[in-house]
């Protein structure tokens, strides 16, 4: 396979293997991650897209700054357990700073991000996670490996790239997260106007309740890119790499995986309504070329 398809970055994307290689293990993840370090951890710093809350904004709740005219807004929820936050120890990303969801594999250890979301060395998956909560209800996960495309960047052609993969280690049972959490199929965008269900995890600066958001929501076409588009407010930095489901089950609480928040500017606007619009690549043959290199051992 041609590098540009689908090299390998660790989860810091400067290249080589992740912190699992290295003796990073989920046995590892959780006894950092305790609750207390949770609940302490120091939100991101301003930065690109929906990583990190936008220069200048301070926190708020999800619609605080709406007008009359939004079309919707997410509503908060108990969240599922194929959806959950990135945590990591870097000085840079001490919070959650991006959501990631689990994607079915033969393995059984993959989640799938934004190609933006470098989660940095011990880097942790929290399914489902739960703010405050002594012990997380599916665990904490080592994040082990990491594969973007080089390819990626922030604007132009590139930012039609902006998705990512990253397996995880077994717990201190043996157990592979799949086997605990369940998890989506990836699936070719089925076309730019699509019905889906889009969960992310907004940082506590940009929302105070520190929980999952959900929107119901057909999408559209982000003019001039390879992206799809969706209106809906309280998306705010966190939440890029929440996946877009498509034929969400409810009884399940997984579905097709059509795409995630990221693309062009990072996964929006910029600015202090950028809230409430939303960026996803389409996933066509390169998501797919990258997931191909994921899962081979």
């Amino acid at each position: 396979m041609a590098p540009a398809s689908g090299a390998v970055t660790d989860a810091a994307g400067d290249g080589g293997s992740g912190g699992g290689a290295g003796g990073w293990t989920s046995e590892d993840a959780a006894r950092y991650w305790t609750a207390g370090r949770m609940a302490a951890a120091v939100p991101a710093g301003a930065g690109s897209g929906k990583s990190a809350a936008p220069p200048g904004e301070s926190a708020g709740a999800p619609g605080a700054r709406a007008t009359a005219g939004a079309a919707r807004s997410a509503r908060h929820f108990g969240g599922v357990p194929s959806v959950g936050v990135l945590f990591s120890v870097d000085q840079d990303a001490r919070a959650h700073h991006c959501t990631a969801s689990v994607v079915r594999s033969p393995h059984r250890d993959l989640i799938l991000t934004a190609g933006h979301c470098k989660p940095g060395s011990r880097a942790a998956f929290v399914p489902q996670y739960r703010s405050g909560a002594t012990t997380q209800p599916y665990g904490v996960w080592a994040v082990e490996r990491g594969f973007t495309d080089p390819r990626r960047s922030g604007t132009g052609p590139g930012s039609d790239l902006d998705f990512a993969f990253a397996t995880v280690a077994p717990d201190g049972r043996g157990r592979t997260l799949e086997s605990v959490t369940g998890g989506n199929i990836l699936l070719r965008t089925p076309g730019y106007t699509t019905d889906v269900t889009v969960i992310g995890y907004p940082t506590a600066r940009n929302d105070p309740a520190d929980q999952a958001v959900r929107c119901d929501v057909r999408t559209s076409r982000l003019t001039g890119q390879r992206q799809l588009r969706m209106e809906c407010g309280g998306f705010y930095g966190g939440t890029s790499g929440g996946p877009w489901l498509s034929r969400f089950d409810e009884r399940t609480k997984t579905g097709y995986v059509v795409g995630n928040i990221g693309g062009l500017n990072g996964g929006g606007p910029s600015g202090p309504d950028g809230h409430r619009t939303s960026y996803s690549p389409y996933y066509g043959s390169e998501v797919f070329r990258l997931y191909a290199r994921a899962v081979t051992r």
